[in-house]
């Protein structure tokens, strides 16, 4: 069969469903998965005939799309930011918001090391000109805790950019934890995986961290309708979802955790539940946070928190 007449299929079977844009991409991932091909094949080869060995899975993919099976799933992997990962029903499929609040801490961090640039001075003793040390060769110790770590998208994209960091992941699902340290593997990269309930983790670890960040559960359950059904029916909901009565229960632990394991100084970044974002800086106040920033995240709604430990 011609690869353009099953593009076609992908469209009548699923324009329904989907916006045609992401039937579009559901498409040439396949192809650039499966058949090893470029997005633009069919620009160039309109008339690429497939063998029925090489249409197989681009049918069978077409049959789990019909069922709303994220493509994520089905073919084994997900993109974050420059990296490649394993992901299955255990762990939550990277977003593009997360990739945001990964991008705002490297930032932080780049401008962090600019102000307090260590120098070096030249070998030649008749100058004055000094040499700042870019920060993924900075010398000082550097740690840092992702809690439910999920796939661990987070903490490997920092530890890949940040490489002189000591990088903690925590989560509750030992399934989640396999895929993490499969993902770590995968992207070499050293992180120490801990096998931890953030809510039953009473006593502080025997760790001090610069830094904690954290993606937890935050859609209510009211919310349950607005949620599309390939994350409903597909996605770890322990992950996902929390009670309608205690929203804010992920973020009142991390909030007391952080303040017996940051630093001085240390600072607190949080993935965050959209309609409550005034709500959760109103806890960290009550738990005498400071320097509190609310970011939006590129669809505008607010999505991302900032803190300094007290």
């Amino acid at each position: 069969m011609l690869l353009r007449e099953i593009k076609h299929i992908f469209h009548k079977e699923l324009d329904a469903l989907f916006p045609i844009e992401e039937v579009d991409a559901f498409f040439y991932r396949c192809v650039e998965h499966y058949l090893k091909l470029e997005r633009f094949v069919l620009a160039v080869r309109p008339e690429l005939t497939l063998t029925k060995e090489e249409e197989q899975p681009m049918f069978e993919v077409l049959s789990q799309l019909k069922q709303e099976r994220p493509l994520q799933y089905i073919l084994g992997e997900a993109h974050f930011m420059d990296l490649e990962l394993k992901v299955n029903e255990s762990v939550l499929i990277p977003r593009p918001e997360t990739e945001e609040l990964v991008q705002w801490i490297l930032d932080d961090l780049d401008a962090e090391h600019t102000r307090s640039v260590i120098s070096t001075p030249l070998n030649d003793p008749l100058t004055e000109t000094l040499h700042p040390i870019p920060i993924t060769h900075h010398p000082k110790p550097f740690t840092l805790l992702d809690i439910g770590t999920g796939s661990g998208c987070i903490a490997i994209a920092l530890a890949k950019h940040i490489p002189q960091a000591k990088v903690y992941a925590l989560d509750v699902s030992e399934e989640a934890l396999v895929v993490a340290q499969e993902n770590a593997k995968n992207n070499q990269v050293d992180i120490t995986f801990l096998h931890q309930d953030i809510l039953e983790l009473e006593l502080a670890l025997e760790l001090d961290f610069d830094l904690i960040v954290s993606n937890p559960p935050y859609v209510r359950e009211l919310e349950k309708s607005e949620i599309k059904k390939n994350v409903k029916e597909y996605e770890p909901e322990t992950a996902l979802f929390v009670p309608d009565e205690d929203p804010l229960l992920f973020y009142r632990a991390i909030a007391e955790f952080s303040k017996r394991n940051l630093k001085k100084n240390g600072t607190l970044y949080l993935e965050i539940n959209q309609y409550l974002g005034e709500e959760t800086k109103a806890l960290l106040k009550a738990h005498n946070f400071s320097e509190i920033e609310l970011r939006k995240d590129l669809f505008g709604n607010d999505r991302m928190l900032k803190t300094i430990v007290p």
